[in-house]
């Protein structure tokens, strides 16, 4: 008798925990194989200490195949889901495809950027969920810095020293934290910019910083962030976006040359196309993460609408707490399914929260605990360590350097910023120009194992900054006067968008060429996604 097949869609904090669980449970007696783009799980959590260039890139991604080793990796991301025929077709990182048939199938396909339809952001910004946007915001804003000490405009260089973020939620929060101290540290002590502040706004239309939390943790990450120098509004937002910098729902024009976008997520598209029964955009589970009418799909983390029995009527939120413990449940009742043991019902129970807010300062709320100073940053980094499936010691050693010696502030160009679109279904990985996005049959090109969707650069902006580094931030999908167009009503997806090469009198990207402005000439039309 042939061992039964579980196939796993995306490897995030719900995919891999539900892979890790299976691994121990099913002792070999299935095959179990883990589809994902990247050959890593990303600690997503710690994301903006690689921004702020705390942490090496490698530190907060662990290895699949090192730490899953019972797991067969395939490589590759999900365009297409046949319920009926029990297949899931995927395309590889060389643009080849394929096909997993399964027994039991795990969607877990996590989330992608929140897209809103505000003015001008479509030609001018980018995100912050992938390891590829981190890197890029790094090498922006350590190249804002040095462009505005070049220069002897001192409007230009204010301009170039704001740096614009919208979302006061988890991730907005630390960016702009950490993001403050990076800043400063590049200004301070250095004979030739002296004079220069650098100028972190932090924006969101709630009422407070961090919503989500007790108000007492609000209240002190707001008192860090505005006693470090962060420009702190609340019940504000961006109205519009230009290339010269963002006009404010209050009427004020703020010059600047970046915007980071971090107003939330969204589930990943693929959760959609099933056509099941959802909930804003989630897939609808029961309380066994089992999907109805489909005894063989079970769903979990961001993209799944999972029941939380504390609270009678309502769903689980989005956060990698509940990604994590959900993986654990959704492996236990898949191994249940074919007779190991006795499938669970997802309860959880609020362990509390941790948000790092750089140097030795954090908000925790350990079991209901309110923290804050150096008890909260203790906390905060320890939980982490715990929390990582993997690369404690370097961690930690990267976390020690930090303190003892100053940060390497240059720009290595390895990401540019057409390569990390705010309108992408693949946060993971660096778009390469003439490569399909996801669910987009391959143009012919031969694969140059780079991986990630096809995608044409940016529009040139004045100053040498290509689009996607000045300020505002949506994709085109999210013009004014339309849905977003992965959710338009008989629209395709954007992630099956035709793919768009770079203009041909532009340089390919490589080593041998510098990043920088690079001409668009693809502006779709008005009916375009």
């Amino acid at each position: 008798m042939s061992r039964p097949r579980i196939v796993i869609v995306g490897a995030g904090f719900a995919g891999y925990r539900t892979a890790q669980t299976l691994s121990r449970l099913a002792r070999g007696r299935a095959e179990i194989i883990l589809l994902n783009p990247t050959d890593y799980f990303l600690y997503l959590p710690l994301l903006p200490q690689v921004a702020a260039g705390i942490l090496e890139p490698r530190r907060v991604t662990v290895s699949l195949s090192g730490t899953l080793p019972q797991v067969r990796l395939v490589l590759g991301e999900a365009d297409r889901i046949d319920l009926d025929a029990r297949q899931v077709h995927y395309t590889g990182p060389e643009d080849d495809g394929g096909t997993l048939s399964y027994d039991r199938l795990v969607l877990a396909a996590g989330s992608v950027n929140k897209l809103l339809p505000i003015p001008g952001v479509a030609e001018h910004a980018h995100g912050f969920r992938g390891l590829p946007e981190a890197l890029y915001l790094r090498d922006h804003v350590t190249r804002q810095v040095e462009l505005a000490a070049s220069t002897d405009d001192p409007e230009r260089c204010a301009a170039r020293c704001t740096f614009v973020v919208v979302g006061a939620g988890y991730t907005g929060t630390e960016v702009a934290a950490h993001g403050q101290l990076f800043t400063d540290a590049q200004v301070s002590g250095h004979p030739l910019r002296n004079g220069m502040r650098p100028r972190w706004m932090l924006l969101d239309i709630a009422d407070r910083v961090l919503p989500e939390l007790d108000e007492r943790l609000s209240r002190t990450a707001d008192k860090v962030l505005r006693e470090r120098g962060v420009d702190v509004r609340m019940g504000t937002s961006v109205k519009e976006a230009t290339h010269d910098g963002v006009l404010l729902t209050d009427g004020e024009f703020v010059d600047t040359r970046t915007l980071v976008w971090c107003v939330g997520v969204r589930p990943d598209p693929l959760a959609e196309s099933l056509g099941l029964a959802m909930e804003r955009g989630r897939l609808l589970v029961d309380p066994h993460l089992r999907v109805p009418g489909r005894p063989e799909v079970f769903a979990c983390g961001d993209a799944a609408a999972v029941p939380d029995l504390e609270k009678p009527g309502q769903y689980t939120p989005m956060t990698a707490q509940h990604a994590w413990r959900q993986g654990k449940v959704c492996g236990h009742n898949v191994a249940a399914s074919f007779g190991e043991g006795e499938r669970r019902a997802y309860r959880h129970k609020d362990m509390g929260f941790v948000v790092d807010l750089g140097g030795v300062k954090a908000a925790a709320n350990p079991l209901g605990v309110n923290l804050s100073g150096v008890a909260a940053g203790a906390v905060t980094r320890g939980y982490h360590l715990a929390a990582m499936p993997g690369n404690r010691v370097r961690v930690a050693a990267d976390w020690l350097l930090d303190a003892v010696l100053p940060r390497q502030a240059v720009q290595l160009g390895l990401v540019r910023s057409w390569s990390v679109p705010l309108d992408t279904a693949s946060p993971e990985l660096a778009r390469v120009p003439g490569r399909p996005e996801r669910g987009q049959p391959s143009a012919g090109r031969d694969g140059d194992g780079g991986g990630g969707g096809g995608g044409a650069p940016a529009k040139n902006q004045p100053g040498g900054e290509p689009a996607r580094n000045q300020p505002g931030g949506e994709p085109a999908k999210n013009r004014p006067g339309g849905e977003p167009a992965k959710n338009r009503p008989g629209g395709e997806p954007a992630k099956s968008r035709p793919t768009v090469s770079p203009p041909p009198d532009q340089p390919q990207p490589g080593p041998d060429v510098a990043p920088g402005p690079v001409k668009r000439t693809d502006h779709p039309g008005e009916g375009d996604s």
